[in-house]
């Protein structure tokens, strides 16, 4: 067997080397692997950034109305129909708030809070879990819906008279298949009854088991009595006939509200502001750039609405200088309200219309 020759050995020691050399020169260094995982991790945190969305809404200054004028359409945003209307001067502005929300990346959300002109705030806040947008847009026409009806019954029960009405009929209650939705309640248990109060304090004392007597009109109809025997309230101790009573004016003419392209309860306050205006003498804005906002009860109570500290802005945006704020909601629009912008506190329809006539005459006004 032939040896290798020194020759040869020393070929193959030399390729050997070039060989180790050759993968030790391919082998990244400690700092190759820090720039490469470096990188790696900023394409993938570019990419969420950039194209994966967050569970937040962006929360803005909204469109105002001037519920004193005009709709999308041309049409006055308060119609009266068969009963005399006065003219009017100046604004009665409602107010919104914009909610962005889906396809609000990292990188998105940075950038609106970064504006100063927006807040985030969790969807969970402003969605049920599962609920679609939707069926968001529709509780909200809804919201929207009702305030109008309730805005119409504070503003008329002024200076006209209002009646009780069947809203809702429990199913299987004393009432199921006896009255339906819009029956008027006329007496409950001996009782008279001009308020929805009044219905369920016709109760008072009285125990499950026990027959009372309401008279009723159905549409069309002639007045009915018929007895209930009631059954046993879920939320208190007296008898329970199973329905829900609501006000209504009781006019012979027609007040509709035309805005469509808003939703939610928060513009109650100024519908009624501007039926008032529309229906009463006296022009309660005369001339004033006057927004505002608060949920309206049938009654006249001005309740607490959100948003309030974007809404004082988008309103001074469009030029208000006066702002009615629910009396609840005083602390929190004082901190956001710009310069230039008289906050006057209200709790009921009837302290709105003092505080507008005190901004008529010169008087001072009630400030948060």
């Amino acid at each position: 067997m032939t040896e290798p020759s020194e020759e040869t050995t020393a070929a193959r020691s030399r390729a050997g080397s070039a060989s180790d050399q050759d993968r030790s020169e391919r082998r990244l260094t400690r700092r190759g692997w820090t720039v490469l995982v470096s990188g790696v991790l900023f394409v993938v945190f570019a990419l969420v950034g950039f194209f994966i969305p967050v569970p937040y809404v962006a929360i803005s200054p909204g469109p105002t109305y001037d519920t004193l004028g005009k709709d999308a359409a041309g049409q006055s945003v308060i119609q009266v129909n068969g009963h005399e209307s006065f003219q009017t001067s100046g604004e009665l502005r409602m107010t919104t708030v914009s909610l962005r929300d889906g396809g609000i990346t990292l990188f998105n959300a940075l950038g609106l809070w970064a504006s100063g002109r927006y807040a985030l705030a969790p969807r969970e806040e402003y969605f049920k879990p599962g609920e679609t947008n939707e069926q968001v847009r529709q509780e909200n026409i809804q919201q929207l819906q009702d305030s109008q009806t309730a805005a119409q019954v504070a503003a008329l029960r002024r200076k006209f008279p209002v009646k009780v009405l069947a809203k809702t009929i429990v199913s299987g209650s004393p009432a199921d298949k006896v009255l339906a939705p819009g029956d008027r309640l006329l007496v409950v248990n001996g009782k008279t009854v001009t308020e929805a109060a009044e219905v369920r304090a016709a109760l008072n004392g009285t125990k499950p088991g026990q027959t009372v007597q309401i008279t009723f009109k159905s549409d069309g109809q002639a007045e009915r009595t018929v007895p209930l025997t009631l059954a046993q309230r879920p939320d208190g101790p007296e008898g329970f006939m199973g329905l829900t009573a609501v006000d209504r004016a009781d006019v012979p003419f027609d007040v509709k509200i035309s805005l469509q392209d808003v939703g939610g309860p928060s513009a109650g306050l100024m519908f009624a502001l501007a039926i008032v205006d529309k229906m009463e003498p006296g022009d309660l804005a005369a001339g004033r750039h006057i927004a505002g906002t608060g949920e309206i009860s049938e009654t006249g109570v001005v309740g607490p609405i959100g948003g309030i500290s974007f809404k004082v802005v988008g309103a001074r945006e469009a030029g208000a200088t006066d702002f009615l704020v629910p009396a609840h909601n005083c602390a929190e629009a004082k901190t956001a309200a710009p310069d230039g912008l008289n906050l006057i506190k209200v709790s009921t329809l009837d302290e709105a219309i003092a505080q507008l006539e005190n901004l008529k005459v010169g008087r001072p006004t009630t400030s948060c």
